[in-house]
């Protein structure tokens, strides 16, 4: 990856680091630089023209990525809207297409989370991550953030991963944000296939990125199951719930599979 990809150590942090967040917001935002933001930008130029095709101004290109942040939800979007689906039906198609997001939101929350500790000898009460700062690191959750959290953020003290979070992902939704309005200008100029293929290059980097990630059997089980039963699940899958029932289903059996290896492992 052209972004930096050195773990963040896992050592206490010295004291001037643990009262200095700033420090690691822009570590976040060197992570997200290179390969992260720029994947993401091709595949929201996409975006950008799609808003152009059905004649709404740039700025509600921009705003749907900002606001949306995620590709197919805002493809959708725009997609109902010429169609002339009404409001409230195109509302609830592009949260239907956004569910997939509710286990990564799960995973990736669990991550980010500050449980709070009574005060103890030399030390003062320490209070947890309040909700409304939750639900704002939940809005980032996509599957760039994902991936790349679930890859770096285990390997930092938990007092850091919040500040980088935010530098990460308010990096990569700038560029998207930009790409976006660059889009809505150019993509009429580009070749149909060339358009095609940017909008290809998220997914893209989504597999490679599953696959740098992969460290242990359980994870490449699920890689394969899941890229193995994708053709099925995608023919029988209602509309916009491929993705969830493919990662979620796959990633559950893959789970269950290990456990019971290992639970006979042990019995032997």
């Amino acid at each position: 990856m052209v972004a930096d990809s050195k773990p963040a150590s896992s050592e206490p942090l010295p004291p001037e680091a643990a009262v200095s967040p700033w420090r690691h917001v822009w570590a976040g935002i060197r992570a997200a630089m290179g390969m992260p933001s720029f994947m993401l930008m091709c595949s929201l130029v996409g975006v950008g023209g799609l808003c152009r095709d059905i004649g709404y101004p740039m700025g509600a290109g921009v705003l749907s990525t900002m606001l949306i942040w995620a590709g197919p939800g805002q493809m959708v979007l725009f997609g109902s809207i010429a169609a002339g689906v009404a409001l409230p039906a195109v509302a609830i198609a592009v949260s239907l297409s956004s569910i997939r997001f509710v286990p990564m939101s799960m995973t990736l929350l669990s991550l980010l989370q500050e449980a709070p500790e009574p005060a103890s000898e030399g030390r003062a009460a320490k209070r947890g991550t309040p909700t409304w700062l939750m639900l704002i690191l939940a809005h980032y959750v996509a599957a760039t953030a994902w991936v790349e959290g679930t890859r770096r953020l285990p390997l930092m003290p938990r007092e850091t991963r919040i500040p980088f979070y935010l530098g990460f992902c308010n990096t990569v939704m700038g560029a998207a944000t930009l790409a976006t309005g660059i889009g809505y200008y150019l993509i009429a100029e580009l070749p149909p296939a060339l358009a095609a293929g940017l909008l290809f290059t998220s997914p893209m980097y989504f597999t490679v990125a599953l696959a740098a990630g992969a460290r242990r059997a359980i994870d490449w089980l699920a890689i394969i199951l899941g890229f193995g039963t994708a053709p099925i699940i995608a023919a029988l899958a209602p509309p916009g719930l491929d993705l969830l029932f493919g990662g979620v289903g796959m990633g559950t059996l893959a789970y269950l599979i290990h456990r019971l290896i290992r639970a006979r492992a042990e019995a032997a």
